[in-house]
């Protein structure tokens, strides 16, 4: 069934790369560019996803601890730093290809939004669980472990996440042929 499901999801791929035109360049051929499995796509997606979470989680976890904020208060800033640079890993490079931002920003939206969710509640729920990590200080390797910890939690909670989403065509598989 699994590979059923890879075929489809190859298919789709594979169609839209043929009928999709790429900022004035064409499509290569097949043999020129192997169709790539859907768990690799999911994997990339899921890398490039994290890679946005993270540089926002960690700079509003050492910005909230720094200016001594409360636990609180230092999540809602991580979780909502997490938000925009996630979605900023998306929308750059869409930018960069001359997309319009009105056409960019919904195409973010509707390829992160439940991914960096996913990662964003994994990930909180972690440190949260985690003794004395939301107490530790930026200097204290707790703070960094268990920093650490949840995002590669929060990598493996959201891989299957964003391999059902390209699978059906949503999620990363909307942006993926502009990032060709």
């Amino acid at each position: 069934m699994v590979a059923a499901h890879e075929e489809k999801a190859t298919a789709h791929r594979d169609h839209h790369a043929h009928h999709h035109d790429h900022g004035g360049h064409h499509a290569h051929d097949e043999a020129a560019h192997p169709a790539t499995s859907l768990n690799q796509v999911a994997l990339s997606a899921t890398i490039h996803c994290l890679t946005g979470c993270a540089i926002g989680e960690v700079l509003g976890m050492i910005i909230g601890t720094a200016l001594g904020w409360d636990n609180w208060e230092t999540v809602e800033l991580a979780v909502g730093l997490a938000f925009v640079s996630g979605y900023g890993m998306t929308l750059l490079p869409l930018a960069r290809a001359g997309m319009p931002l009105s056409t960019a920003l919904p195409l973010a939206f509707a390829s992160d939004t439940l991914s960096i969710t996913t990662m964003e509640i994994v990930d909180n729920a972690v440190i949260l669980l985690i003794p004395g990590a939301m107490n530790a200080g930026l200097t204290d390797s707790l703070f960094w472990s268990s920093l650490l910890v949840s995002l590669i939690f929060a990598g493996i909670a959201a891989f299957p996440v964003n391999r059902w989403l390209i699978q059906r065509g949503r999620g990363h598989a909307l942006v993926h042929a502009h990032h060709r």
